[in-house]
């Protein structure tokens, strides 16, 4: 067995969610920078309506980051749990299915958006200020979506299987790679935003080159082989039902996003969009933050949960949560000490920094209980719970969220657009709580049960 792989059910907790978060949260951290890196360069090299068609974008890349998730998500979460029940053939063959997955989908999903790109991106809330940079944008990630899908998905499976260090590695690759060449593209060549995107696609390939090389090594712990690539209905379905929930968060969030660029057009205009779209920036750096310790988590609570070492499971949980609650009070208080000072970073464009300050102090209100919302909904993916997991994305996305981005902007106006946000995460808090709570309250229970000896045996 693989020494990385034991460690998991042998080595501290503490040491463990180190081990394996860190390297994750340089890699989502990392690349949450250089998207706003980007973002930066093109309100600084292009203008504030470039900001705004860039924010428009977001539904259709949650759409491509969701179908990846479907496959990436599941795949990784499979792939540790058959590791830690000892099924190594069952999670090469997990690694295979999932790299034909997401070809197909990525390709189908690709073509399908090239055609239908301009009416989609009006749809969405796009105007004639800033339909043409959207359109220069997602023209070219578009095309390069089929790499950025094999490269995330792969990277989620390397880091599952025992190799954390590698997947950090990758994200870091890409993301200097992207850092170098967006300037160059976009002052340098004159590109604009098209520039920031070639760039993207780019480093993605050079990242995927790395993550290839790594599973068509036999040296790997789990890799390619000619069997593992033939479609199993069974591994599709358990791909599949896993990869569910973070599918639905991604779609709902397109929808949700969609909804609020409606909102925002219709009540505060071009530049409330852009707003949201730097607001967007900051908050998504520290979910990722947050995103990398779940990552780091997600290992170590799969394999113990497959070996049935649950006090190792919660422990993991506590620590994870405790973590992530830190970051989420820390994202708080400096988004609401130096919001023009964000703000500034991405334009120089005054009315677009008074729209996004204000906006950001209310948007990030409750910030400081996102942490908590997030870990729990990817405990319950990291177990193979799908059903808690989808419900729990479904009540913040649709239950609360949208009905109050339709509502709220009736009675404040602008206002309630930014307000419909720290409302549902409020609401979304409460409902996790009780679900978690009331999951180890059954498993607290079913252990009871267990050790109570028969009438036959006292």
């Amino acid at each position: 067995m693989n020494e990385n792989a034991r460690s998991l059910e042998k080595e501290s907790i503490g040491q463990l969610l180190l081990n394996y978060s860190l390297p994750a949260i340089i890699a989502t951290t990392s690349s949450s920078l250089y998207n706003i890196i980007d973002r930066i360069f093109i309100g600084q090299g292009v203008g504030p309506y470039a900001i705004s068609g860039l924010a428009i974008t977001f539904p259709i890349m949650n759409l491509a980051i969701a179908f990846g998730l479907l496959v990436g998500a599941g795949a990784s979460a499979i792939v540790s749990i058959r590791l830690g029940e000892r099924r190594y053939a069952d999670a090469t063959r997990t690694l295979g299915n999932a790299t034909i997955l997401n070809l197909i989908i990525s390709t189908v999903y690709s073509i399908l958006m090239l055609i239908y790109l301009d009416k989609i991106l009006f749809w969405f809330g796009a105007t004639e200020h800033t339909v043409s940079y959207a359109r220069e944008f997602m023209e070219v990630i578009i095309a390069g979506n089929v790499i950025s899908n094999l490269f995330y998905g792969l990277n989620n499976i390397m880091r599952a299987s025992g190799y954390p260090a590698k997947a950090m590695v990758s994200i870091l690759l890409t993301v200097t790679v992207n850092v170098i060449l967006a300037p160059i593209f976009i002052f340098g060549f004159k590109w604009g935003i098209r520039g920031a995107a070639i760039a993207t696609v780019i480093s993605q390939t050079i990242g995927l080159v790395w993550v290839l090389a790594h599973f068509t090594s036999k040296k790997s712990f789990i890799h390619f082989t000619p069997a593992s690539f033939k479609l199993k209905w069974r591994i599709i379905g358990s791909i599949f039902a896993i990869g569910l929930s973070p599918f639905l968060i991604h779609i709902c969030s397109g929808l949700v996003t969609i909804l609020m660029n409606w909102k925002l057009l219709e009540y505060g205009g071009d530049l409330a969009i852009g707003a949201f779209g730097i607001c967007n920036s900051i908050t998504g750096l520290i979910v990722m933050i947050i995103l990398g310790f779940t990552q780091g988590m997600q290992p170590i609570i799969g394999y113990n949960y497959g070996a049935k070492l649950m006090h190792r499971v919660t422990k993991t949980l506590k620590m994870t949560i405790a973590w992530a609650t830190g970051i989420s009070i820390f994202g708080f208080l400096i988004a609401n000490i130096l919001p023009h000072e964000l703000a500034r970073a991405f334009t120089t464009d005054e009315t677009l920094i008074k729209i996004t300050a204000s906006g950001m102090r209310i948007y990030m209100i409750v910030f400081p209980l996102v942490g908590f919302q997030i870990v729990t909904s990817n405990f319950f993916q990291s177990i193979g719970k799908a059903k808690i997991a989808i419900f729990l994305s479904l009540t913040r996305q649709m239950l609360f969220l949208a009905p109050l981005i339709l509502w709220l902007p009736t009675k404040l106006s602008l206002t309630g657009v930014w307000a419909a946000q720290p409302i549902s995460d409020f609401l979304t808090f409460i409902v996790t709580a009780t679900t978690l709570i009331a999951f180890y309250a059954k498993i607290k229970k079913q252990n009871t049960l267990s050790q109570t000896p028969s009438i036959g045996n006292s």
